[in-house]
């Protein structure tokens, strides 16, 4: 066999391939390490490119009512109204799917509820050797939990996920326990946590309506809000700064962006949560399995413009009111109540929880309502009892619905109240009866 003289040692052609392969190896793992496990970095300058891309080919897409001309790349997604909880978009929405770093959306939720966060910690073993995105952690580093959050959502650090995990939970066990109780709590039947970083797990999942409310959730805390929605932070580790940027590539770049996360591993793909606001109207948008970062990009923008564009917000409440108001001004005498002692029937809607709700524009000339009610009652008749119902409908499509009640008791009659009855009748006919005869 051939052999070669290298640095002095005398090698074999096998040992040079072993050594060429083992080289090879060792550089496609760390690329797919990467790229498995790593939040995309911002860059502003292909944000920038991807819009105007879609202000120049994609506006007729946006501005029309005809979703399928969205040409979405998203395996599943959602655009959620944050005033009324309605879905103004969704695509497989209650599909559940892998979620990858949107998990830590939870996270941190979990921590600004239960956390000091001006509490100095020190650095697991565990949490320095947890691999991903990285906030660059090493054991025994001391940090506080609030900078820990900023490495958590800024530069997604999954480092940072365990380190806070453990000081929460005591264990990633404990607080995916936590998570998951706090999905319970919020009526996220869809939901389930493994981890507070969200490395792909076949029992680590959530819908992106599901997500979309976490999101919604976790908004409401003035903190989560301030983190999210910061493009640049400097940290304190062991005394020395380090400086972080968000990885929400949207955030800066998109007018109305204010938060909150990104996410990427092999199994969930590309994913992003959005929250936009324009004048009175406030959305979330997830888009979850896009196959590249662009297309996560690019259907975000679509899916924001096309809400913005096609949906305002009117006041159902009000138009409710004056229609009801109307009915029962032109039926005073609509009801007939058997045995009761009156027929005068007080009538009340229930209580609208969203007033205030996102139409399409296209539909609003087409808003319709109707009443529908039973005219023959009996009684005894108990205040609240429901008589009917009110519906709200444009185009046919529904939009609320809202119950009838009675406003009043009306009291079955009695021995005294029918002996009354039958002499006033008496009375009556006598009158009647003198009247004739004079």
């Amino acid at each position: 066999m051939n052999s070669y003289v290298f640095n002095g040692d005398k090698m074999t052609i096998k040992h040079i391939l072993k050594k060429v392969f083992t080289l090879i190896f060792i550089l496609l793992f760390l690329f797919n390490f990467y790229y498995v496990f790593a939040d995309d970095i911002d860059d502003t300058s292909e944000v920038v490119n991807t819009l105007n891309e879609i202000e120049m080919n994609n506006t007729t897409e946006s501005s029309s009512t005809d979703t399928s001309t969205l040409n979405l790349n998203a395996r599943s997604c959602i655009v959620l109204d944050r005033l009324s909880k309605k879905t103004l978009y969704g695509k497989n929405e209650q599909s559940k799917v892998k979620m990858a770093s949107t998990t830590k959306i939870m996270t941190a939720t979990i921590i600004l509820e239960n956390c000091n966060l001006n509490e100095t910690i020190e650095v697991s073993k565990k949490a320095a050797g947890t691999g991903g995105s990285r906030l660059g952690l090493k054991t025994g580093d001391k940090i506080t939990i609030r900078d820990l959050l900023y490495g958590l959502l800024l530069c997604s650090g999954n480092d940072a996920a365990v380190a806070l995990a453990e000081t929460a939970g005591g264990s990633i066990q404990g607080f995916s326990e936590m998570m998951n109780a706090k999905a319970k709590e919020l009526g996220l039947h869809n939901t389930h946590f493994e981890s507070p970083h969200g490395l792909d797990s076949d029992q680590h999942y959530t819908t992106a309506y599901e997500l979309a409310l976490l999101s919604d959730y976790a908004l409401k805390n003035e903190s989560f809000l301030k983190i999210v929605g910061t493009k640049n932070y400097t940290v304190t580790i062991n005394g020395y700064s380090k400086t972080l940027s968000n990885t929400n590539e949207l955030l800066g770049n998109l007018n109305g962006v204010y938060g909150i996360k990104t996410g990427f591993t092999n199994g969930a793909n590309r994913c992003l949560v959005t929250a936009c606001k324009r004048d009175n109207m406030d959305i979330i948008c997830v888009v979850l399995g896009c196959d590249t970062k662009k297309f996560r990009t690019t259907d975000s923008i679509k899916l924001i413009e096309y809400a913005f564009k096609n949906f305002e917000y009117i006041n159902i409440s009000e138009q409710i009111e004056q229609y009801f108001s109307d009915w029962k001004n032109q039926n005073p005498d609509y009801f007939t109540v058997t045995k009761g002692i009156t027929s005068n029937v007080k009538l009340k809607y229930s209580e609208i929880e969203t007033p205030i709700l996102p139409i399409l524009r296209s539909e609003i000339p087409y808003i319709k309502i109707d009443i529908n009610i039973n005219r023959n009652l009996q009684a005894p008749l108990v205040e609240n009892t429901i008589l009917g119902g009110i519906d709200i409908t444009t185009n046919n499509n529904f939009v609320l619905h809202c119950d009838i009640l009675a406003e009043n008791n009306i009291q079955k009659k009695n021995f005294y109240n029918y002996s009354f009855d039958l002499f006033k009748n008496y009375s009556n006919t006598l009158n009647s009866a003198t009247k004739l005869i004079l």
